[in-house]
């Protein structure tokens, strides 16, 4: 060897070597998550929430090759649905897991390398299965949330706390089961509970110490916090809800969050009003289902739009926004629960388009361009039980979509090479009626009751492919059971996604054609990663079937109760 290769070779050792001993995540990592194709350090593989990657080794041509590399067991009898995506750095994956564990696992063999189980409380109250997202990743810890409304950070090398803090009293209902998201230093964080009457609220907290930088909540009328003092009231009191219904007006920010660079803007989605029954409270209810768009600075509300006001559905606003530029516009896109696909310029909120993904709707008519609202179907809304003979329940309307959305948490993807999005919906209604309820702490809140039919025989789950330009349908993928898992897009010209039958399979991103599958032994809830490791491409995807169907899913349960419950890993790549 010469002595420039030497002296190459010698530095390149000095560098990965160095690397590997600070191997912290920084900001810029977290900002290029999306770039850098060793690692995914973010929820949403980028914090803008694509879950697009530029990797293309594993491509249309050559994924029929694809095998097993490795599959790690939850174990134990914790099971139930398993709804993470995990996150890939310096050789370890970690993910969490139902009943508020963690893993971390070696990328290359799937050996524990260590775990950690919260312990819960008697008493919680998750609304939607006991399940968790996933976490963040920042400098050496790891964080995420609890279902006893918790945010726990630990030490990424050996699972131990690091420190641990209160988000809400779990015992009226709050519960963390979103991934947190880190900001300019900051851990992001929301809150579910909404069918108990809690608050949702958006916090920022600093990632070393866990204390509070600023919080806001998301119903008007709560005051925010900033720096340890009060701040400025969301919203003016009483403005949009009668008398004292904005105490316990819900807006959970369940889902989590996204962030743009390039405006320096957060992004949350906010739940239903509480309680369901919307003739108890009648106004817009802000910022209860609603897109908010927050300064990572202060928590202050740049711009809102609220897409179900006077939400009588449940169909809540709390899905994920998604940045993206498209010929040279700064935009956004969500597709919501009430069955619309909305695109804004994210910039200042404006609405650009909005159309139906979802079939059958009759809630609404469509969407006023003009006015960003909707344009209610007043005869679908659920009758008022003050009005009934016996004062106890209300007209029962069949209402379409149900209210489990027509898409409801599961991340959809868009692609930079085809310029689509990818939307995994739910072709269901619902009859659903009124009923009289009055807040109690740590109670149902809902003031409704529903059954949840198929709309179809031969499918509730369609995987949609949507061009934002036009809100038009390029290509559809029906499923029998209704789909309850994220997807992904790649360079490869692939799309993947899980079903709850147990597949997890690889489409073709332009056509929808089916072009891979594989048996994971459980319905496949969760978000499938992608990632490269010593110049091989892998792909992973955690299968545990369980999350709200089984629980909440009426005669739509019925095509699922066969299905078993289970807790893995599978990761997978092309032999060599």
């Amino acid at each position: 060897m010469n002595k420039a290769l030497l002296v190459m070779a010698i530095s390149a050792s000095v560098s990965v070597s160095a690397q590997n001993a600070s191997a912290n995540v920084t900001d810029q990592d977290i900002l290029n998550d999306q770039k850098i194709t060793t690692q995914v350090v973010t929820n949403g593989m980028g914090l803008n929430g694509q879950r697009f990657s530029p990797l293309s080794n594993i491509n249309k041509d050559n994924v029929k090759k694809l095998l097993p590399a490795w599959s790690f067991s939850f174990g134990g009898e914790k099971q139930r649905g398993q709804e993470a995506q995990p996150l890939i750095y310096d050789g370890v994956m970690y993910v969490t897991a139902s009943y508020s564990r963690v893993f971390a696992v070696d990328v290359k063999t799937g050996e524990e390398l260590w775990q950690y189980d919260a312990r819960l409380p008697d008493g919680i109250m998750p609304c939607c299965d006991v399940i968790n997202r996933g976490a963040a990743i920042y400098g050496d810890l790891i964080y995420f949330g609890t279902l006893d409304a918790q945010l726990v950070a630990l030490d990424r090398k050996t699972g131990k706390v690091t420190w641990k803090k209160k988000i809400g009293d779990y015992k009226a209902g709050y519960s963390i089961t979103a991934a947190p998201m880190i900001v300019e230093g900051k851990v992001i964080t929301g809150v579910s509970g909404g069918e108990f009457g809690i608050i949702g609220k958006v916090e920022a907290r600093d990632a070393k110490t866990g204390e509070v930088v600023w919080s806001r909540p998301t119903i008007e009328g709560h005051m925010g916090m900033l720096n340890g003092k009060e701040s400025t009231m969301t919203g003016t009191k009483n403005a949009t809800w009668p008398g004292d219904m904005w105490k316990y007006g819900g807006g959970a920010t369940w889902l989590g969050g996204t962030y743009d660079e390039e405006t320096r803007t957060i992004f949350y989605g906010t739940g239903n009003p509480a309680p369901w029954n919307s003739h108890l409270r009648p106004g817009d209810n802000l910022y209860s289902t609603s897109r908010i768009a927050i300064n990572p600075d202060n928590g202050e509300i740049k711009w809102h739009y609220q897409t179900t006001p006077n939400d009588g559905w449940d169909y809540d606003g709390v899905n994920e926004v998604v940045s993206f530029n498209l010929d040279g516009k700064k935009l956004a896109a969500t597709a919501d629960r009430n069955g619309f696909f909305y695109v804004f310029n994210r910039e200042e909120g404006k609405l650009v388009n909005a159309t139906p993904f979802v079939n059958e709707i009759t809630w609404a008519k469509g969407i006023d361009l003009k006015t960003g609202r909707p344009i209610y179907n007043e005869d679908n809304r659920p009758g008022n039980p003050t009005k009934s003979k016996d004062g106890k329940k209300g007209e029962s309307v069949f209402a379409v979509p149900a209210f489990l959305g027509g898409k409801n948490w599961m991340p959809i993807a868009y692609s930079q090479q085809t310029e689509l999005f990818y939307v995994p919906s739910n072709e269901w209604g619902m009859d659903i009626w009124n009923e009289p309820v009055n807040y109690k702490k740590g109670a149902a809140y809902l003031g409704a009751g529903f059954t949840i039919k198929p709309l179809y025989e031969d499918h509730i789950g369609s995987l949609k492919a949507i061009d934002p330009k036009t809100g038009k349908v390029a290509w559809e993928y029906k499923n029998n059971a209704p789909l309850w898992g994220g997807v992904m897009t790649t360079a490869g010209d692939l799309v993947f996604m899980g079903t709850p039958e147990g597949y997890f399979k690889a489409f073709n991103a332009k056509t929808g054609e089916e072009l891979w599958k594989f048996q994971t032994g459980s319905g496949i809830v969760g978000t499938p990663v992608t990632w490269e490791q010593d110049g091989e491409q892998y792909v992973s995807i955690v299968s545990g079937w369980g999350g709200a169907v089984p629980l909440w899913g009426g005669e739509v349960a019925k095509r699922v109760k066969n299905l078993n419950q289970g807790g893995s890993i599978w990761t997978f790549k092309i032999p060599n």
